[in-house]
């Protein structure tokens, strides 16, 4: 089945009963009929076991000298492949929605659901709300991917010239330091936040880029 389908047999049933539920089964049922969904998920999925596993396995605690022993963070090794884990999840928060505008089919799914912060708030619940906002806001799958990239890769290097202190103070509100130092972190980390101000940080930003995705739906066309 693909979203096609999904989104006119969705249509049908929630013209009675049109509420978050209603469409949030919808947009379930279009996620998971859709392959590159799950190859993304395996992917991720693959990759963070792999590096993991890759990493760690160089690690030997038994021949660290003291002062590497007391440095030493197991979970923050294994979580090396979060920049990959970040850079696949985001794509699929891109594909869920800019594919519908590519494929006209985002049609559809307003037709069904007219109210269109409602539907994006739907695929952030089933999503998590990963880079979603993004694609909502550019609704091109290559454009949106692009800054997604650029905010993970480009937007660090961008601080690489500039003095320590700068970049130190660039790194608390960088999206994968970030990421690193609120759910990968046991020790704390240097010129960094602290793990619970980050984490929310990250939800801000979850949140600033829905906001601004759900006002850019509801004022352009389909």
């Amino acid at each position: 089945m693909n979203t096609t389908t999904a989104s006119h047999r969705a249509a049908g049933r929630t013209r009675g009963s049109y509420g978050f539920r209603a469409v949030a089964q919808m947009e379930w049922q279009k996620l998971r009929t859709v392959r590159s969904t799950w190859s993304i998920v395996a992917i991720f999925a693959a990759g963070m076991t792999g590096l993991s596993l890759l990493v760690l396995s160089h690690e030997n605690y038994a021949q660290l000298s003291a002062a590497d022993r007391a440095s030493f963070d197991p979970t923050h090794d294994a979580f090396l492949g979060l920049v990959l884990g970040q850079l696949l999840l985001g794509i699929l928060g891109v594909l869920a929605i800019t594919t519908e505008f590519s494929s006209g089919m985002i049609r559809a799914t307003f037709a069904a659901a007219p109210r269109r912060p409602l539907v994006l708030a739907a695929k952030a619940a089933v999503l998590g709300a990963v880079s979603l906002g993004i694609g909502a806001i550019i609704r091109h799958t290559a454009g949106a991917i692009c800054a997604l990239v650029g905010v993970l890769f480009v937007l660090p290097l961008l601080f690489l010239p500039l003095s320590p202190s700068i970049q130190n103070t660039a790194q608390n509100f960088l999206p994968h330091v970030m990421a690193a130092n609120s759910l990968a972190a046991v020790k704390p980390v240097a010129h960094m936040l602290s793990p619970g101000l980050t984490f929310g940080l990250l939800c801000a930003y979850a949140l600033v880029a829905l906001a601004a995705g759900a006002w850019a739906l509801t004022r352009r066309d389909a």
